[in-house]
């Protein structure tokens, strides 16, 4: 083989891999953003309901507005905490029996800080790695992806209870 063939598929080699690293951070940073943002959101909805409200839901089987929160906080956690790191789910099994708005907000604001925390550290080199999941084998995107859609399927959720209730919804921060 010729000195400058070898170069050029070397040079193409590395450029490919170099576009390839520079989407990988491209994309944890635009996850990092929306979780922020959805931290932000989250915890809107939760001051915008009164204390005596928490407990609401629209019918029997469903979760009140209380527990949608605290799911969505243990969810975010174990996800956070199980796939894309070797820490513990900050929300306990004690915080899942919480009923008091302040409590509540607290869960939810520490989790969302535990896993804006595990995408900071995270390495974006790792996005392609496989876990074992319930559902199936996942790449560790595909666990931040759905990270973003259990929170947004239960915000979406959350809208509806707080117009059940006569409540307006905060305005929509994202991305």
């Amino acid at each position: 083989m010729r000195p400058a063939f070898i170069f050029f598929i070397l040079f193409t080699f590395c450029s490919l891999a170099s576009r390839s690293q520079g989407h990988d951070s491209l994309f944890m940073a635009s996850a990092i953003d929306k979780l922020k943002n959805s931290k932000d959101y989250t915890l809107s909805m939760a001051d915008t309901v009164p204390p005596d409200q928490y407990d609401f839901r629209p019918t029997p089987e469903a979760m009140t507005l209380g527990d949608q929160l605290l799911h969505l906080s243990a969810n975010l956690g174990w996800l956070a905490s199980a796939y894309l790191s070797e820490g513990e789910n900050p929300v306990s099994e004690s915080d899942k029996a919480l009923r008091d708005k302040d409590s509540i907000r607290v869960v939810v604001a520490r989790t969302y800080d535990h896993a804006i925390s595990v995408l900071q550290k995270f390495d974006p080199k790792s996005l392609g790695d496989t876990v074992e999941f319930f559902a199936g084998p996942m790449t560790k995107m595909q666990v931040i992806n759905l990270m973003s859609d259990h929170q947004t399927h239960h915000r979406g959720q959350l809208i509806v209870y707080l117009r059940l209730s006569g409540l307006t919804p905060p305005r929509y921060v994202g991305w």
